[in-house]
């Protein structure tokens, strides 16, 4: 079996509201993909969970999103090309500079929500924020949903990129994720997950809600750090994998 990385989002708090255990899933995962406060996250938040990343060995990325606290970035939004490039590199400046503050590094930049969703069905979108950010950062690694537009971007730009698959999420036919309001679209059964992820990785595909096998490089695997069962569901994807000898390292 392969080697995987393990990511999961977080940072996602503000001010006095909470948001998901950060402080458990670091002890699971290798990767945290950290709110840059535009959907998520505050600048006391970012600098908390990257000191806890960086204590416990974990790589640091940044999660930029639309700016959408109310809907969580999750709302689709129509964005200019232009606006786009605005808004990853001056989430991905903020990240950098909390970052390098505390003597650490942004290594990875993965977006977040509908800014995500867009990107996978559209090359465009992928690549204008993908060239903003490697304009900021020119060797960070962009993580990209494998076997969608988002990775054809990435490829093109000749950048380095992660193929990401999710644990929690219902797949369609072209590898994009199922809608979250469509039954099914979130796996909330540890087991149930951990045994597709393990047949996704022995096939080197993902395999979409209709039974679909779509070749693909997997490099890491997402944790949705929100949710009550968040933290389960990381801590039984970890048991299951490393039970069938996949090793769990940094991508």
């Amino acid at each position: 079996m392969p080697s995987v990385d393990l990511n999961a989002d977080m940072g996602e708090s503000f001010g006095p509201w909470r948001m998901g255990n950060d402080a458990g899933l670091l002890d699971i995962v290798t990767s945290a993909n950290i709110a840059c406060g535009f959907h998520a996250g505050d600048p006391d938040v970012m600098a908390a969970t990257m000191r806890l990343a960086q204590d416990r060995g974990v790589g640091i990325g940044a999660h930029p999103g639309f700016a959408d606290l109310q809907g969580f970035g999750r709302r689709r939004m129509a964005v200019s090309t232009g606006e786009l490039g605005n808004l990853i590199a001056y989430q991905l400046g903020a990240a950098q500079g909390m970052a390098r503050a505390m003597g650490s590094e942004i290594r990875h930049l993965k977006l977040h929500g509908a800014l995500s969703n867009m990107a996978s069905e559209d090359a465009g979108i992928a690549r204008a924020c993908f060239e903003a950010a490697l304009r900021v950062a020119p060797g960070i690694t962009v993580m990209v949903l494998a076997a969608t537009a988002m990775e054809q971007a990435a490829r093109d730009l000749g950048c380095a990129w992660a193929g990401e698959i999710f644990a929690d999420r219902a797949y369609e036919d072209d590898a994009t994720l199922v809608a979250r309001g469509s039954p099914g679209a979130v796996l909330t059964d540890p087991d149930r997950a951990a045994g597709r992820i393990l047949q996704m990785l022995r096939e080197g595909a993902i395999i979409s809600r209709n039974g679909r096998r779509i070749p693909t490089r997997i490099d890491t695997i997402c944790l949705h750090g929100d949710g009550e069962s968040a933290l389960p569901m990381a801590q039984g994807l970890r048991r299951a994998l490393e039970a069938a000898g996949v090793r769990i390292a940094r991508f």
